[in-house]
């Protein structure tokens, strides 16, 4: 009979939490809250914010918040800033039934989509959340109430949450002045725990990169600064695998800088300087609009120090390989505004030639089809200065004592100007010139060049982001000049001449324009031909 009884008295106890799990979402109206969550939110981020409704679901020990969706500054965007399909919030359950307070323990917002905008002087739309204090939203229907007492945070309580995560987000990255090309990351993922001010959060990130990259990071933060969140305590390790460096969104697309990036590293802050240090690996790289991918790998080993408060850093280590020889990086970049602007030092000396020829194409030069460089040095010394994304280089390039297999600049010359043999190679002993390299194209002057061969050449041009050619060359032979062109200047011995058209299909035409005036407005058909053989045709047997 005792036996009977106890059981009717366990079922009678499952019952009534039954009926109190049935009937809590209709004693408690969680929905009392939502002002209170919206009214918070907004004067944390100074942008309108709205979210539906509140659900309590005491089988997952919380509260189910829909729709929710964070404004974007109208001079970037009128789409949402933020929005998420919902937000899972758990509760402790005791004192939101007896005391309508609200103790937030986890939070899970899933399927979130975060929309990031460039706009004008690289400035980005989150760089003014909160910024100042935006109108009330409209409540779609809903009759405001004033937030519960209870629901107010005390002065200088300490917010923390047991845990927090993003599941399947997206973010979206794209710029005004060409809102329709977005850089979509997906699979966005998000676990931290442990958070609040006073505590060392342990943290990792993922997520799928533009055309089929992988970022990952992990590490700890805090605890966290009252003051400046960019001040707390921070380890970080991070790993990228095959990121598309032209689809990330966050360079210039006029800048050309494309390739791909593999990349590991750590990051140290002790809350005043960062310290970061890591190996950079890039495929295909191109660094100007006109180049095209270099055919070999580019790697940078670097270590920084970054000092947080002056937003100055400086490299303190820097090495750039390609092939087996290496050039030196040394410098400062500063943080001004959205921008980082940098001001480097890039210096190699007497290095193979043989082993950088691969890195031309990525500066938009590109050597003859089929031709190659053999034997020789090439030594630089380049300042690298300017936004990260828009960088000019300049500085003087020496190249010395090398081969141009498979290509014969004086056999086009060879009969014109003074008999000898062309060859079927170029051996270059000399060339020098000041260059700059910049968006805007590459200027190359005080151009000097020698020629055993044939003489010495020297002049100054120009080659465009289209890869358009603009030369002007004057070449002083050997012998002063025997054959046609040759007689027309052998007071001096000096060929005056201009390399126009394109990287892959120059035009070179003599520049008689000075001495002859406009005598001279159509080229003979062979005329052309031979400074077209110069520098634009193998040597025909």
């Amino acid at each position: 009979m005792k036996k009977h009884k106890g059981l009717k008295i366990s079922a009678a106890v499952l019952l009534g939490i039954v009926f109190l799990i049935l009937l809590l979402p209709l004693i408690v109206n969680v929905n009392q809250f939502r002002p209170t969550i919206e009214q918070h939110m907004q004067a944390s981020l100074g942008r309108q914010v709205a979210i539906g409704d509140l659900r309590l679901s005491i089988l997952n020990g919380g509260i189910s918040v829909e729709d929710i969706s964070i404004a974007d500054d109208p001079n970037y965007s009128q789409q949402p800033f933020l929005k998420a399909k919902s937000l899972d919030v758990g509760v402790d359950l005791l004192p939101l039934i007896f005391s309508h307070s609200l103790h937030v323990n986890s939070a899970t917002l899933r399927e979130p989509e975060l929309y990031l905008v460039r706009g004008s002087g690289g400035k980005w739309n989150f760089s003014t959340l909160g910024a100042g204090p935006v109108a009330e939203p409209r409540k779609r229907g809903r009759k405001n109430t004033p937030p519960p007492a209870a629901a107010q945070p005390a002065a200088g309580e300490n917010f923390s949450v047991g845990s927090f995560s993003i599941t399947n987000g997206r973010v979206f990255v794209s710029s005004t002045a060409n809102p329709s090309r977005q850089h979509v990351y997906d699979n966005v993922e998000l676990k931290a725990s442990n958070i609040g001010y006073g505590n060392t959060i342990p943290f990792s990130f993922s997520a799928n990169t533009p055309g089929g990259g992988k970022l990952n990071m992990e590490g700890t933060a805090g605890p966290l600064s009252r003051t400046d969140t960019a001040e707390s305590p921070l380890q970080l390790t991070m790993h990228v695998n095959h990121m598309d460096l032209a689809s990330t969104g966050f360079a210039d697309n006029s800048s050309g800088i494309a390739g791909l990036l593999d990349f590991q590293g750590t990051v140290h802050s002790d809350g005043s300087t960062l310290t970061t240090n890591g190996k950079a690996k890039a495929d295909r790289l191109r660094l100007v609009r006109g180049g095209g991918p270099a055919r070999q790998p580019v790697i940078f080993d670097y270590a920084t120090q970054y000092d947080l408060k002056r937003q100055v850093g400086t490299v303190t280590h820097g090495v750039l390989q390609t092939g087996k020889t290496a050039a030196k990086i040394a410098g400062n970049y500063r943080k001004q505004g959205d921008l980082t602007v940098v001001h480097m030092k890039l210096n190699g000396n007497n290095m193979p030639l043989p082993e950088v020829q691969g890195m031309l194409p990525a500066f938009g030069v590109n050597l003859p089809a089929g031709s190659s460089l053999q034997g020789g040095t090439v030594s630089a010394n380049l300042s690298i200065d300017g936004p990260i994304d828009q960088l000019v280089i300049t500085g003087p390039l020496n190249i010395a004592n090398t081969r141009l297999a498979g290509f014969s600049m004086a056999s086009g010359l060879a009969n014109a100007l003074n008999g000898a043999s062309g060859g079927r190679d170029t051996v270059i002993q000399a060339l020098s010139s000041d260059l700059r390299l910049a968006p805007d194209g590459i200027r190359a002057d005080n151009v000097q060049l020698i020629l055993p061969q044939l003489g010495s050449f020297t002049g100054n041009g120009t080659i465009s982001p289209s890869n358009a050619l603009n030369f002007h060359m004057l070449g002083k032979m050997n012998n002063g000049g025997s054959g046609l062109l040759g007689g027309l200047f052998r007071s001096k011995g000096e060929i005056p001449f201009l390399i126009q058209g394109t990287t892959s299909q120059p035009v070179f035409v003599p520049d008689m324009g000075k001495s002859l005036g406009n005598m001279i407005t159509n080229p003979a058909k062979g005329v052309g031909g031979l400074f077209g053989g110069l520098f634009g045709k193998k040597k025909q047997n």
